[in-house]
């Protein structure tokens, strides 16, 4: 009888742990998708805040000007950053691209300095960027201000594509995780319906049965959101280390409430399916549990 109850206690076990394990790698992949939508706004503007625009100067702009000039651009509230590039240092730059020297084919530098400007993301896009070419054009000694007004559209176009499949795939993916935790508590429960009739026999109420099973489930769910936190801790340092660039998690109240997100969810996705999943065996014939 010994050798039979160790036996059932350590299938128990087993399946617990299958259960604990396969609802925190499901955590884990919301956590995720939850971890790229807060790291998508910061994907988009560092891609939009890289999007630079020359401002070409006239050939006898001074330096005073060109201070002036760079003086106004820099407190526009659209502007994020300007680099002042030299006539010397345009030629070296396209020098590099061509790989020859252009100017002793031609006898002169036919390249104007110029003025980079970086805008913040909330400016970077096609109608914003063309009122502050309008802007700068009407500046003295601005010969022409020159951006890739294709590869803006673009950019932005690309980007809005992307954060609506990735809200639809994580709306998606998140309905499939319900189901398949469902399931899965499901089965875990069948495994006890002669337990849960034997209770119903002996006179035990509907919430006296469902109480165990409630706690344990709610338990299971913070043992496997606490296994996805873990997992997402090491893939964040992965990402910091790695893309530093691109994924910004220095705002730690952000991650905390995540995490605190998954845990929430582990434990209230397991306790509704556990309380459905209970019902369920309670109403059930004793001829049905057979099936």
């Amino acid at each position: 009888m010994k050798k039979e109850s160790k036996v059932v206690k350590r299938r128990l076990r087993s399946s617990y742990f299958i259960s604990i394990i396969s609802i925190s790698l499901l955590l884990f992949i919301i956590g995720l998708m939850g971890l790229l939508i807060l790291n998508a706004r910061n994907l988009s503007e560092y891609v939009k805040e890289n999007i630079g625009f020359s401002v070409l100067l006239d050939e006898d702009v001074t330096e005073a000007d060109i201070i002036l000039i760079q003086n106004r651009l820099d407190a526009a509230d659209y502007v994020k950053s300007t680099t002042y590039i030299t006539k010397e240092q345009a030629a070296r730059e396209l020098e590099e691209i061509l790989g020859e020297d252009f100017i002793t084919f031609l006898g002169y530098n036919p390249l104007l300095p110029s003025i980079e400007v970086y805008l913040y993301a909330s400016h970077a896009n096609p109608d914003s960027i063309l009122l502050i070419e309008k802007d700068i054009e009407k500046l003295s000694h601005v010969h022409e201000v020159h951006y890739q007004k294709s590869l803006v559209h673009l950019v932005n176009e690309n980007i809005r594509k992307i954060s609506i499949i990735l809200v639809g795939f994580s709306f998606l993916l998140f309905l499939i995780s319900i189901s398949v935790i469902n399931n899965t508590i499901r089965l875990s429960i069948y495994a006890k319906r002669f337990l849960i009739r034997t209770m119903q026999l002996v006179g035990a109420t509907n919430a006296f049965i469902r109480k165990p099973f409630l706690l344990r489930s709610a338990m299971h769910g913070l043992y496997a959101s606490i296994i996805a936190n873990i997992l997402m801790l090491g893939i964040i340092y992965m990402a910091q280390r790695e893309f530093a660039d691109f994924f910004g998690f220095q705002d730690m109240q952000i991650i905390i409430y995540l995490f605190a997100a998954i845990i929430m969810l582990g434990i209230i996705l397991n306790w509704i399916s556990t309380f459905f999943a209970v019902n369920r065996f309670l109403r059930l014939k004793t001829d049905d549990l057979y099936y």
